[in-house]
């Protein structure tokens, strides 16, 4: 019956992006923007509800609270990552419009890729690292001045459920560059919708927002220790059970 369900969503997932694809490229000859990343959102918003209806995929959101409610308010949200879920999960929880770091790779993706390359993203050269993170920052700073929030996974890929990846600091990077909060977040994708996997199961995807830190007079890759272990420490909390064999967290740093 999974298998069938995920069939039945993915042939969804195809149906709907083909003309998506399409009306996002030929409406960015006028349109560009944060209207443009909003009509990008609704398709999100149906591959979620697709996950929902026909996956019986949920989610369940805590931590909204810990967001910036300022309207040009700058942040920066550093994400868990084990799955694709997340990737289109966020932009539709957000209530500002997001900026991905990603690949430029991803751009050449037929439809999902093209559409994408027409927002207002950033895309990198990965074998470039010094001009990768040079465009970030300039980038970064520009679409922060305009309420636009960065979004980044640190881990750099999906990890599988119960392991933890090598944190890298370019998330942190730019938020002590430009002086943002980063926002920390875990997400429980995995136990449903694993990495790598076609076949998707029922459940709930807990999706907990941590506490805005601060980066002003913090060092990159300190700040990224204390997001990592809040993180991991509550990915721990949320899915007990994928760690049980893993290995004690080490204590957060001290910020003095």
């Amino acid at each position: 019956m999974a298998f069938l369900r995920s069939v039945v969503h993915a042939l969804w997932m195809l149906v709907t992006v083909v003309p998506w694809g399409i009306i996002m490229c030929v409406s960015s000859l006028w349109k560009r923007g944060i209207p443009l990343y909003w009509m990008a959102v609704q398709w999100l918003s149906w591959a979620i509800g697709g996950a929902r209806v026909l996956l019986g995929i949920k989610t369940r959101v805590t931590g909204m609270e810990h967001l910036p409610t300022d309207k040009l308010a700058g942040a920066i949200l550093l994400v868990k990552h084990q799955s694709t879920f997340e990737t289109f999960l966020m932009p539709t929880l957000m209530p500002h419009p997001l900026a991905f770091v990603f690949k430029k790779e991803l751009i050449y993706v037929p439809f999902f890729g093209w559409a994408m390359a027409r927002l207002d993203m950033i895309h990198i050269d990965r074998s470039q690292r010094a001009q990768a993170f040079n465009k970030v920052v300039n980038q970064g700073r520009k679409l922060l001045a305009q309420g636009i929030w960065i979004i980044m996974f640190p881990e750099g890929t999906r990890i599988p459920r119960g392991q933890k990846g090598t944190y890298k600091s370019g998330g942190t990077r730019l938020a002590c560059e430009t002086g943002v909060p980063v926002i920390p977040v875990a997400v429980t994708s995995a136990k449903v919708w694993p990495r790598k996997a076609f076949i998707k199961r029922p459940g709930v995807v807990d999706v907990s927002i941590g506490p805005a830190i601060p980066s002003v007079g913090r060092k990159p890759d300190e700040l990224m220790r204390e997001v990592e272990a809040w993180i991991e420490s509550e990915m721990r909390r949320l899915d007990p059970e994928a760690y049980r064999d893993s290995p004690p967290l080490q204590a957060a740093p001290e910020v003095h």
